[in-house]
Protein backbone atom coordinates (compact mmCIF):
# COMPACT_ATOMS: atom_id res chain seq x y z
CA UNK A 1 0.00 0.00 0.00
CA UNK A 2 1.14 3.55 -0.92
CA UNK A 3 1.99 5.35 2.16
CA UNK A 4 1.32 8.70 0.72
CA UNK A 5 -1.97 7.61 0.04
CA UNK A 6 -2.07 5.64 3.56
CA UNK A 7 -1.16 9.19 4.99
CA UNK A 8 -4.08 10.40 3.44
CA UNK A 9 -6.41 7.72 4.65
CA UNK A 10 -5.22 8.14 8.50
CA UNK A 11 -5.65 11.99 8.23
CA UNK A 12 -9.46 11.58 6.93
CA UNK A 13 -9.68 8.93 9.80
CA UNK A 14 -8.75 11.37 12.08
CA UNK A 15 -11.43 13.09 10.72
CA UNK A 16 -13.96 10.44 10.83
CA UNK A 17 -13.04 8.13 13.29
CA UNK A 18 -16.22 7.54 15.33
CA UNK A 19 -17.63 5.58 11.84
CA UNK A 20 -17.18 2.72 13.43
CA UNK A 21 -18.47 2.68 16.79
CA UNK A 22 -19.71 -0.03 18.87
CA UNK A 23 -23.46 1.61 19.50
CA UNK A 24 -23.57 3.57 15.99
CA UNK A 25 -22.07 2.38 13.33
CA UNK A 26 -24.09 -0.68 10.69
CA UNK A 27 -26.95 -0.39 8.41
CA UNK A 28 -29.38 1.04 10.59
CA UNK A 29 -26.82 4.45 11.43
CA UNK A 30 -26.72 6.86 8.60
CA UNK A 31 -23.31 8.30 7.80
CA UNK A 32 -24.14 11.58 9.82
CA UNK A 33 -25.45 9.48 12.80
CA UNK A 34 -22.31 7.69 12.83
CA UNK A 35 -20.24 10.29 12.47
CA UNK A 36 -21.72 12.22 15.14
CA UNK A 37 -21.59 9.42 17.77
CA UNK A 38 -18.36 9.45 20.28
CA UNK A 39 -15.70 6.91 19.35
CA UNK A 40 -15.42 4.22 22.13
CA UNK A 41 -12.54 4.06 24.71
CA UNK A 42 -10.31 1.64 23.66
CA UNK A 43 -10.48 -1.26 26.36
CA UNK A 44 -7.11 -2.40 27.54
CA UNK A 45 -5.75 -6.11 27.40
CA UNK A 46 -9.09 -7.55 25.56
CA UNK A 47 -8.53 -10.49 24.36
CA UNK A 48 -10.91 -10.98 21.29
CA UNK A 49 -12.98 -9.29 19.41
CA UNK A 50 -15.96 -11.61 18.84
CA UNK A 51 -18.75 -11.01 21.75
CA UNK A 52 -21.12 -13.17 19.82
CA UNK A 53 -20.57 -11.65 16.22
CA UNK A 54 -18.92 -14.97 15.26
CA UNK A 55 -21.88 -17.15 16.13
CA UNK A 56 -24.53 -14.70 14.77
CA UNK A 57 -22.67 -14.55 11.30
CA UNK A 58 -22.00 -18.53 11.44
CA UNK A 59 -25.48 -19.04 11.96
CA UNK A 60 -26.21 -18.32 7.75
CA UNK A 61 -23.09 -20.55 6.56
CA UNK A 62 -24.22 -23.78 8.24
CA UNK A 63 -25.05 -27.03 6.71
CA UNK A 64 -23.06 -29.28 3.86
CA UNK A 65 -23.59 -26.74 1.30
CA UNK A 66 -22.33 -23.83 3.09
CA UNK A 67 -18.84 -22.53 2.17
CA UNK A 68 -17.41 -22.01 5.43
CA UNK A 69 -16.95 -17.84 6.24
CA UNK A 70 -13.09 -17.53 5.47
CA UNK A 71 -11.10 -13.80 5.59
CA UNK A 72 -9.82 -12.34 2.47
CA UNK A 73 -8.61 -8.90 3.10
CA UNK A 74 -7.69 -6.37 5.73
CA UNK A 75 -7.39 -3.10 5.91
CA UNK A 76 -6.26 -0.56 8.82
CA UNK A 77 -6.62 3.24 8.64
CA UNK A 78 -5.17 3.85 12.00
CA UNK A 79 -3.97 1.38 14.84
CA UNK A 80 -7.87 1.38 16.20
CA UNK A 81 -9.52 2.06 13.13
CA UNK A 82 -10.15 -0.92 10.31
CA UNK A 83 -12.15 -2.98 8.51
CA UNK A 84 -12.14 -7.26 7.43
CA UNK A 85 -13.88 -8.68 4.45
CA UNK A 86 -14.19 -11.97 3.10
CA UNK A 87 -17.13 -14.46 1.45
CA UNK A 88 -20.93 -12.74 2.47
CA UNK A 89 -19.51 -10.51 5.16
CA UNK A 90 -17.31 -6.99 5.77
CA UNK A 91 -16.89 -6.42 9.88
CA UNK A 92 -15.37 -3.34 11.50
CA UNK A 93 -13.81 -2.16 14.79
CA UNK A 94 -12.60 1.32 16.16
CA UNK A 95 -10.89 0.25 18.99
CA UNK A 96 -8.34 -1.60 17.90
CA UNK A 97 -9.72 -5.17 17.63
CA UNK A 98 -11.67 -5.17 21.22
CA UNK A 99 -14.69 -5.43 19.64
CA UNK A 100 -15.78 -5.99 15.94
CA UNK A 101 -19.02 -5.19 14.54
CA UNK A 102 -21.18 -6.56 11.67
CA UNK A 103 -21.31 -3.72 8.52
CA UNK A 104 -22.62 -5.85 5.54
CA UNK A 105 -24.07 -9.41 5.31
CA UNK A 106 -25.30 -10.42 1.93
CA UNK A 107 -24.23 -11.42 -1.51
CA UNK A 108 -21.09 -9.73 -1.87
CA UNK A 109 -17.75 -12.07 -1.47
CA UNK A 110 -15.15 -9.64 -1.18
CA UNK A 111 -11.95 -10.70 -3.00
CA UNK A 112 -10.05 -7.00 -2.41
CA UNK A 113 -11.11 -3.56 -1.06
CA UNK A 114 -9.70 -0.25 -0.31
CA UNK A 115 -11.13 2.57 1.74
CA UNK A 116 -9.61 6.35 1.13
CA UNK A 117 -11.31 7.62 4.41
CA UNK A 118 -13.68 5.73 6.62
CA UNK A 119 -16.93 6.47 4.54
CA UNK A 120 -15.61 6.00 0.93
CA UNK A 121 -15.09 2.21 -0.11
CA UNK A 122 -14.73 0.59 -3.31
CA UNK A 123 -13.87 -3.58 -3.39
CA UNK A 124 -13.77 -6.11 -6.17
CA UNK A 125 -16.21 -9.14 -5.43
CA UNK A 126 -18.27 -11.61 -7.09
CA UNK A 127 -22.03 -12.55 -6.28
CA UNK A 128 -21.79 -15.46 -3.95
CA UNK A 129 -19.59 -18.20 -5.21
CA UNK A 130 -19.40 -16.83 -8.84
CA UNK A 131 -16.26 -16.74 -10.72
CA UNK A 132 -16.75 -13.17 -12.21
CA UNK A 133 -15.24 -9.92 -10.47
CA UNK A 134 -17.56 -7.00 -10.30
CA UNK A 135 -16.39 -3.13 -8.72
CA UNK A 136 -18.93 -2.41 -6.11
CA UNK A 137 -18.90 1.05 -4.46
CA UNK A 138 -19.58 2.29 -0.85
CA UNK A 139 -20.28 5.82 0.34
CA UNK A 140 -21.57 4.68 4.55
CA UNK A 141 -18.67 2.73 5.21
CA UNK A 142 -19.72 -0.04 3.96
CA UNK A 143 -23.44 -0.78 4.98
CA UNK A 144 -24.58 -0.71 1.36
CA UNK A 145 -22.81 -1.32 -1.92
CA UNK A 146 -23.75 -0.54 -5.54
CA UNK A 147 -22.05 -2.13 -8.20
CA UNK A 148 -20.89 0.37 -10.90
CA UNK A 149 -22.27 -1.55 -14.03
CA UNK A 150 -23.09 -4.71 -14.68
CA UNK A 151 -20.30 -6.20 -16.91
CA UNK A 152 -17.07 -7.79 -14.75
CA UNK A 153 -13.96 -5.97 -14.45
CA UNK A 154 -10.24 -7.43 -15.35
CA UNK A 155 -9.04 -5.42 -12.63
CA UNK A 156 -6.59 -7.37 -10.12
CA UNK A 157 -6.73 -4.89 -7.99
CA UNK A 158 -8.46 -1.61 -7.07
CA UNK A 159 -6.40 1.96 -5.27
CA UNK A 160 -7.30 5.15 -4.30
CA UNK A 161 -6.46 8.15 -3.87
CA UNK A 162 -9.30 10.08 -1.95
CA UNK A 163 -13.30 9.73 -2.77
CA UNK A 164 -12.94 10.61 -6.57
CA UNK A 165 -9.31 9.60 -7.87
CA UNK A 166 -8.12 5.55 -7.95
CA UNK A 167 -6.27 3.24 -10.40
CA UNK A 168 -7.80 -0.27 -11.27
CA UNK A 169 -4.85 -2.68 -12.33
CA UNK A 170 -4.04 -5.52 -14.16
CA UNK A 171 -0.98 -7.27 -15.19
CA UNK A 172 -0.65 -5.75 -18.54
CA UNK A 173 -2.51 -2.89 -17.61
CA UNK A 174 -3.24 0.20 -15.83
CA UNK A 175 -6.53 2.50 -15.61
CA UNK A 176 -7.34 5.62 -14.17
CA UNK A 177 -10.56 7.17 -13.14
CA UNK A 178 -11.31 10.62 -11.54
CA UNK A 179 -15.32 10.43 -10.65
CA UNK A 180 -15.61 7.81 -8.22
CA UNK A 181 -14.79 4.50 -10.60
CA UNK A 182 -17.87 5.60 -13.00
CA UNK A 183 -15.55 5.82 -15.66
CA UNK A 184 -12.46 4.96 -16.45
CA UNK A 185 -9.33 5.91 -18.98
CA UNK A 186 -6.22 3.28 -19.73
CA UNK A 187 -2.65 4.56 -18.56
CA UNK A 188 0.08 3.80 -21.50
CA UNK A 189 2.72 1.76 -20.12
CA UNK A 190 5.80 0.12 -21.98
CA UNK A 191 5.26 -3.16 -23.91
CA UNK A 192 5.76 -6.24 -22.30
CA UNK A 193 4.32 -4.48 -18.85
CA UNK A 194 3.63 -7.53 -16.52
CA UNK A 195 2.59 -5.02 -13.42
CA UNK A 196 2.88 -1.25 -12.08
CA UNK A 197 2.16 0.76 -9.40
CA UNK A 198 0.87 4.59 -9.49
CA UNK A 199 1.30 7.07 -6.82
CA UNK A 200 -0.14 9.94 -8.38
CA UNK A 201 -1.89 10.39 -12.06
CA UNK A 202 1.95 11.30 -13.04
CA UNK A 203 3.99 9.25 -11.44
CA UNK A 204 4.42 5.39 -11.65
CA UNK A 205 6.08 2.21 -11.63
CA UNK A 206 6.19 -0.59 -14.18
CA UNK A 207 7.58 -4.00 -14.41
CA UNK A 208 8.63 -4.84 -18.11
CA UNK A 209 9.89 -8.69 -18.98
CA UNK A 210 12.35 -8.77 -22.03
CA UNK A 211 11.59 -12.63 -23.07
CA UNK A 212 15.05 -14.61 -22.59
CA UNK A 213 16.29 -11.59 -21.23
CA UNK A 214 14.91 -10.77 -17.95
CA UNK A 215 12.92 -7.87 -16.06
CA UNK A 216 13.05 -4.13 -16.48
CA UNK A 217 12.14 -2.09 -13.61
CA UNK A 218 10.82 1.44 -15.64
CA UNK A 219 8.95 4.84 -14.13
CA UNK A 220 6.91 7.77 -15.60
CA UNK A 221 6.80 11.12 -14.48
CA UNK A 222 4.44 12.32 -16.65
CA UNK A 223 1.65 10.11 -16.69
CA UNK A 224 2.89 7.48 -19.14
CA UNK A 225 3.79 9.36 -21.95
CA UNK A 226 7.57 8.46 -21.05
CA UNK A 227 9.40 5.90 -19.17
CA UNK A 228 12.79 5.77 -18.15
CA UNK A 229 14.52 2.37 -16.85
CA UNK A 230 15.61 2.56 -13.35
CA UNK A 231 16.64 -1.08 -13.21
CA UNK A 232 17.43 -4.13 -15.24
CA UNK A 233 17.77 -7.74 -13.78
CA UNK A 234 18.37 -10.68 -15.85
CA UNK A 235 16.39 -13.58 -15.97
CA UNK A 236 16.01 -16.18 -18.09
CA UNK A 237 12.30 -17.00 -17.82
CA UNK A 238 10.32 -13.57 -16.24
CA UNK A 239 7.04 -14.17 -15.59
CA UNK A 240 5.87 -10.83 -13.71
CA UNK A 241 6.31 -8.96 -10.80
CA UNK A 242 4.73 -6.29 -8.20
CA UNK A 243 5.70 -3.16 -7.24
CA UNK A 244 5.26 -0.83 -4.32
CA UNK A 245 6.11 2.98 -3.86
CA UNK A 246 5.94 5.94 -0.97
CA UNK A 247 7.98 8.69 -1.86
CA UNK A 248 11.34 7.56 -2.85
CA UNK A 249 10.84 4.14 -1.06
CA UNK A 250 10.59 1.30 -3.81
CA UNK A 251 10.36 -2.00 -3.88
CA UNK A 252 9.96 -4.37 -6.93
CA UNK A 253 8.65 -8.26 -6.13
CA UNK A 254 10.10 -9.80 -9.23
CA UNK A 255 9.18 -13.25 -9.73
CA UNK A 256 10.47 -16.32 -10.92
CA UNK A 257 9.19 -20.07 -11.37
CA UNK A 258 7.01 -22.34 -9.67
CA UNK A 259 7.04 -25.85 -8.92
CA UNK A 260 6.52 -28.63 -6.05
CA UNK A 261 4.26 -25.45 -4.04
CA UNK A 262 7.66 -23.68 -3.91
CA UNK A 263 8.19 -20.09 -5.60
CA UNK A 264 11.23 -18.60 -6.56
CA UNK A 265 11.33 -14.65 -6.39
CA UNK A 266 13.74 -11.53 -5.82
CA UNK A 267 12.96 -8.41 -3.92
CA UNK A 268 14.64 -5.36 -4.85
CA UNK A 269 14.60 -2.02 -2.86
CA UNK A 270 15.67 1.49 -3.52
CA UNK A 271 15.72 4.17 -0.78
CA UNK A 272 16.45 6.94 -3.55
CA UNK A 273 13.45 6.71 -5.95
CA UNK A 274 14.86 4.15 -8.26
CA UNK A 275 18.65 5.45 -8.70
CA UNK A 276 20.06 2.58 -7.06
CA UNK A 277 19.17 -0.79 -5.83
CA UNK A 278 19.14 -3.61 -2.97
CA UNK A 279 18.82 -7.21 -3.70
CA UNK A 280 17.33 -7.66 -0.07
CA UNK A 281 15.49 -11.43 -0.91
CA UNK A 282 16.93 -13.81 -3.49
CA UNK A 283 14.85 -16.63 -2.90
CA UNK A 284 15.73 -19.96 -4.74
CA UNK A 285 14.03 -23.33 -4.33
CA UNK A 286 14.31 -26.65 -5.80
CA UNK A 287 11.08 -26.59 -7.68
CA UNK A 288 11.13 -22.84 -8.56
CA UNK A 289 15.05 -23.28 -9.63
CA UNK A 290 17.18 -19.60 -9.29
CA UNK A 291 15.72 -16.61 -8.29
CA UNK A 292 15.89 -13.80 -10.72
CA UNK A 293 18.93 -11.20 -11.18
CA UNK A 294 22.78 -11.66 -9.51
CA UNK A 295 24.65 -10.64 -7.02
CA UNK A 296 24.43 -10.93 -3.12
CA UNK A 297 21.13 -10.51 -1.31
CA UNK A 298 20.31 -9.78 2.60
CA UNK A 299 18.89 -12.39 3.15
CA UNK A 300 18.16 -15.89 0.68
CA UNK A 301 14.61 -16.40 2.38
CA UNK A 302 12.04 -14.69 2.46
CA UNK A 303 8.88 -14.47 4.66
CA UNK A 304 8.08 -18.23 5.82
CA UNK A 305 9.91 -19.35 2.87
CA UNK A 306 7.07 -19.21 0.76
CA UNK A 307 5.55 -17.21 -1.89
CA UNK A 308 5.50 -13.55 -1.33
CA UNK A 309 2.29 -11.75 -0.50
CA UNK A 310 1.01 -8.30 -0.45
CA UNK A 311 3.68 -5.36 1.04
CA UNK A 312 3.32 -2.70 3.05
CA UNK A 313 5.31 0.55 3.43
CA UNK A 314 5.83 2.89 5.93
CA UNK A 315 7.38 6.00 6.19
CA UNK A 316 11.00 6.58 4.52
CA UNK A 317 12.30 3.30 5.85
CA UNK A 318 10.23 0.33 7.11
CA UNK A 319 8.76 -2.07 4.66
CA UNK A 320 6.63 -5.12 5.50
CA UNK A 321 6.34 -8.15 3.18
CA UNK A 322 3.56 -11.38 3.93
CA UNK A 323 4.48 -14.59 2.76
CA UNK A 324 2.57 -18.09 3.08
CA UNK A 325 3.79 -21.51 2.15
CA UNK A 326 0.79 -23.79 1.17
CA UNK A 327 2.81 -27.30 2.23
CA UNK A 328 4.19 -26.25 5.28
CA UNK A 329 0.78 -24.23 5.97
CA UNK A 330 2.63 -21.11 7.47
CA UNK A 331 2.18 -17.76 7.44
CA UNK A 332 4.87 -15.05 8.22
CA UNK A 333 6.04 -11.68 7.65
CA UNK A 334 9.13 -10.47 7.06
CA UNK A 335 10.30 -6.31 7.06
CA UNK A 336 13.12 -4.11 7.74
CA UNK A 337 13.25 -0.74 9.16
CA UNK A 338 16.40 0.07 7.29
CA UNK A 339 15.23 0.10 3.27
CA UNK A 340 17.33 -3.13 3.26
CA UNK A 341 20.35 -2.87 4.79
CA UNK A 342 18.54 -6.17 6.76
CA UNK A 343 15.88 -8.09 6.62
CA UNK A 344 14.02 -10.11 9.26
CA UNK A 345 11.60 -13.05 8.60
CA UNK A 346 9.23 -13.00 11.97
CA UNK A 347 8.00 -16.64 13.48
CA UNK A 348 5.05 -17.84 11.19
CA UNK A 349 1.76 -18.46 12.08
CA UNK A 350 -0.68 -21.42 11.13
CA UNK A 351 -2.34 -21.03 7.62
CA UNK A 352 -1.86 -21.31 3.76
CA UNK A 353 -1.88 -17.94 2.64
CA UNK A 354 -2.69 -14.22 4.45
CA UNK A 355 -2.22 -10.59 3.76
CA UNK A 356 -1.34 -7.88 5.87
CA UNK A 357 -1.84 -4.46 6.54
CA UNK A 358 0.29 -2.25 8.75
CA UNK A 359 -0.45 1.17 10.47
CA UNK A 360 3.00 2.00 11.91
CA UNK A 361 6.36 0.50 11.98
CA UNK A 362 5.29 -1.90 14.86
CA UNK A 363 1.33 -2.26 14.91
CA UNK A 364 -0.50 -4.29 11.88
CA UNK A 365 -3.00 -6.76 11.37
CA UNK A 366 -3.06 -10.71 9.13
CA UNK A 367 -5.33 -12.02 7.92
CA UNK A 368 -4.58 -15.85 7.46
CA UNK A 369 -6.84 -18.99 7.08
CA UNK A 370 -6.05 -22.84 6.76
CA UNK A 371 -7.97 -25.98 6.42
CA UNK A 372 -9.85 -25.90 10.08
CA UNK A 373 -10.00 -22.13 10.09
CA UNK A 374 -9.68 -18.19 9.68
CA UNK A 375 -8.31 -15.83 11.79
CA UNK A 376 -7.31 -11.98 11.83
CA UNK A 377 -4.21 -11.86 14.07
CA UNK A 378 -3.23 -8.39 15.99
CA UNK A 379 0.64 -7.39 16.45
CA UNK A 380 2.14 -4.31 18.42
CA UNK A 381 6.05 -5.17 17.62
CA UNK A 382 6.40 -5.83 14.15
CA UNK A 383 5.21 -9.42 13.53
CA UNK A 384 7.76 -10.97 16.28
CA UNK A 385 4.32 -11.97 18.31
CA UNK A 386 0.64 -12.07 16.91
CA UNK A 387 -2.42 -12.09 19.11
CA UNK A 388 -5.77 -14.09 17.01
CA UNK A 389 -8.06 -11.01 17.32
CA UNK A 390 -10.95 -12.91 15.87
CA UNK A 391 -11.23 -16.85 14.21
CA UNK A 392 -14.02 -18.33 11.94
CA UNK A 393 -13.46 -22.39 12.79
CA UNK A 394 -14.48 -24.54 9.99
CA UNK A 395 -14.43 -27.91 11.89
CA UNK A 396 -17.37 -29.49 12.34
CA UNK A 397 -19.47 -27.30 9.48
Amino acid sequence: MNWTTRLQKITATLLTASLISVVGWGASASPAQALAAPAPTPQQGCSTGDHGLLKDLQKAHQGAEAQPLAFSDVEFLSADTGRAAGNGFLIGTSDGGCHFQKIYEGQWNFRQMDFPDNVHGWALAAVNDGPANYLIRTADGGSTWTRLSNKAVTFESVEFLDSRKGFGYNRASTYYTNDGGESWSLIKTPANTRGAYFTSRNSGWAVVIVPGSGYQVMRTADGGANWKQMLKVPYASPNYGRLYANGSQVYAVLYGDYGMSQTSYSLYGSSNAGVSWTRVIAQETAGGGPAPGSGVATVKKGPASGTPGNMVLIGKTTAFLAGYQPAAEEVGVGLTKNNGRTWSNQKAVPGFEGVISFTDHNRGWLAGRDLNSSTLYVTKDAGATWTARFSFEHTGQ
